[in-house]
C-alpha cells in the first residue's frame, strides 16, 4: 500500500484567464491573467499533479460546443507547456444550476473524479479559485481552499468570510497562492503574504490596492 499524494486544483476563469461578462466562447476571447503562466510553472516545480476544475454551464446553455471548449483547453495547455508548466487534465462541468448535478461547484464531483482517476489524496490537496464555490468544494473533501482576489475574488471575500470564517486562505493572485502552497509543502503555516497584507492597507499603499 502506497501513500497517495495530494494535488493542486485550479479554477479557470478569474484564476488562469480573465473573466468575461459574456463568457469565454473561443480562443480569441481567452486572455491569461498577468503572471498566471509563470505561476503554473512555479506550481509544476512542486511535483504535485495540477488539474483545472471549471464550471462551464455555457455548454448546456448552448453558447459553446464541446468541441469549441476542448479547443480552448487544448490551446491553453499548449501555452502552459510552452513556458514550462504542466497540467495533468482539465475537468469541466457543463451543467447549469437547475440540473442539480454532482459536479458543478460548490459540489466536489470534479475533485472526486480526479481523485479516483489519479489516486489523489484530497486531504493533502489545494484548491485555488476566485469564488466561494471553489472554497466550498475544497472543504467538502478536506482540501485547503485558497481564494484569489483576481476575477470575482474581491466580491467573494465577504461571502467566504461569512460562510467559512477563518477556515480558508486568501491570496492576491495565483502568484501569491504559489508562495503559500510552497510554504505549506515545506511544513510551514500557510499564512497570508506580505503582498496581501499591504493590499488591504489601501490608504497607505494605493499602488497595491488594485488587487482588491
Amino acid at each position: 500500500m502506497f501513500d497517495r499524494v495530494g494535488a493542486i486544483f485550479l479554477d479557470r476563469d478569474g484564476v488562469i484567464n480573465q473573466n468575461r461578462v459574456d463568457h469565454v466562447k473561443n480562443w480569441d476571447e481567452f486572455e491569461f491573467v498577468p503572471g498566471a503562466l509563470e505561476s503554473i510553472r512555479g506550481l509544476t516545480e512542486t511535483g504535485l499533479p495540477i488539474f483545472v476544475v471549471t464550471n462551464q454551464a455555457i455548454v448546456n446553455r448552448g453558447h459553446i460546443t464541446v468541441e469549441a471548449l476542448d479547443d480552448i483547453h487544448d490551446r491553453m495547455l499548449r501555452e502552459i507547456r510552452r513556458v514550462g508548466g504542466e497540467v495533468t487534465k482539465v475537468f469541466y462541468c457543463p451543467h447549469d444550476n437547475h440540473e442539480h448535478c454532482a459536479c458543478r461547484k460548490p459540489e466536489p464531483g470534479m475533485l472526486l473524479q480526479a481523485a479516483s482517476e489519479f489516486e489523489i489524496d484530497l486531504t493533502k490537496s489545494y484548491v485555488v479559485g476566485d469564488a466561494w464555490t471553489d472554497v466550498a468544494a475544497a472543504q467538502a473533501v478536506g482540501a485547503q481552499g485558497i481564494l484569489v482576489m483576481t476575477g470575482r475574488g474581491r466580491w467573494n471575500f465577504v461571502s467566504c468570510w461569512n460562510r467559512f470564517g477563518l477556515d480558508f486562505s486568501a491570496a492576491c493572485d495565483l502568484e501569491d497562492a504559489v508562495m503559500m502552497i510552497k510554504e505549506s509543502l515545506r511544513g510551514n503555516l500557510m499564512a497570508s503574504t506580505a503582498r496581501l497584507r499591504s493590499a488591504f492597507h489601501m490608504a497607505l499603499h494605493p499602488e497595491t490596492s488594485l488587487v482588491l
